[in-house]
């Protein structure tokens, strides 16, 4: 029998086992393995938009600037409308409610009964009629050197909310935003016809650290009264606030005998809020302000401090929005392009 030595026999083995190691280290981590570590382990090239909800819906924005319609993809129509409507340099999850927020409100728009008078072929404006929105262009000159950044972040912060809309009771909700509250959101109501239960006021003490808080404006006599269509008899009495509302806004002034909301006495005076003082100052009338929008839906300010607090874009939303629930909404994307 032929005898093999043992100095072989490890020779022999050592082989195999240079062999077989690159094999059992590599099969685990291979697109066939199966278990956790090979679904984890996606090729970094692999192109999002092919599952991406948004990225299959078309937008046909009308310039207004330009007078000339434009179509997009969803989602790069939202990264223009989230870059234009807020700062690049808040927090993550704020952009990302931003982000949901801004989808609802052009699903809801675009599957509402009452659709507004568009040019033929827009489906929205790029103005604050509907949402701000910029283009990749306008974006690279406003931000200059740190366009790459930005764009990355709010892209970033919109495909990690793809499909994604608020509903309440299974409808899309009409998702309003502003910048600053005077620290308590507004009942929907109270600024517009319509009472929505999830346009409830909220308490917003984050607001308070926004820079957009406080604001001044001074005014003469002879333009308060040409524009309020009022008569001021009584310099020391300029006009007496006769109810608040429930996001402690002034909701009805009575100046002279005529009596107005603070709604149509910031219009009119092109004020910041509706939460507002005056005072007399020689020929002038001084008002101040508190906050800075109507105050109903989503603080922007507001959601950036509860972002900055650790709060995640879901319990921001949750927040300034009573009762809602965050709903994938590809089926109703689908809708919204079949009513193209």
């Amino acid at each position: 029998m032929l005898k093999i030595k043992p100095f072989v026999v490890a020779v022999v083995l050592l082989v195999a086992l240079t062999l077989l190691v690159p094999t059992i280290l590599v099969l685990p981590f291979t697109e066939e393995a199966s278990g956790k570590l090979g679904e984890d382990l996606k090729p970094a090239e692999q192109p999002t938009a092919k599952s991406s909800a948004d990225a299959a819906v078309e937008v046909a924005v009308y310039r207004m600037a330009k007078s000339k319609l434009e179509k997009l993809q969803l989602n790069e129509y939202l990264i223009g409308v989230v870059a234009a409507e807020m700062p690049a340099e808040f927090e993550t999850e704020a952009l990302k409610a931003q982000a949901l927020a801004a989808r609802t409100y052009f699903v809801q728009q675009m599957l509402g009964k009452e659709k507004a008078k568009l040019p033929e072929g827009a489906q929205v404006t790029d103005t604050e009629a509907f949402q701000v929105y910029k283009s990749t262009d306008e974006l690279k000159k406003i931000w200059g050197a740190n366009y790459k950044w930005k764009i990355e972040k709010i892209s970033e912060a919109v495909a990690a909310t793809d499909g994604q809309i608020l509903t309440f009771e299974g409808a899309p909700i009409t998702a309003t935003f502003f910048s600053t509250s005077n620290g308590f959101t507004e009942n929907s109501e109270e600024y517009w016809p319509n009472s929505f239960p999830y346009l409830r006021s909220v308490e917003s003490p984050w607001d308070l650290k926004s820079p957009k808080f406080n604001d001044q404006k001074i005014v003469s006599i002879k333009e308060f009264e040409s524009k309020l269509g009022v008569k001021l008899t009584d310099l020391s009495n300029i006009g007496k606030v006769v109810s608040r509302t429930a996001g402690k806004r002034v909701g009805k002034v009575e100046i002279n005998g005529k009596v107005l909301t603070g709604k149509e006495i910031r219009e009119k005076l092109s004020l910041k809020s509706s939460d507002f003082t005056w005072s007399l100052k020689g020929d002038n009338i001084v008002i101040t302000t508190k906050g800075f929008g109507h105050g109903v839906g989503l603080s922007q300010y507001g959601a950036n401090g509860m972002a900055t607090e650790g709060k995640t874009y879901q319990e921001i939303v949750k927040h300034y929005y009573s009762g809602v629930e965050i709903s994938q909404a590809d089926s109703l994307l689908t809708k919204v392009t079949a009513q193209k």
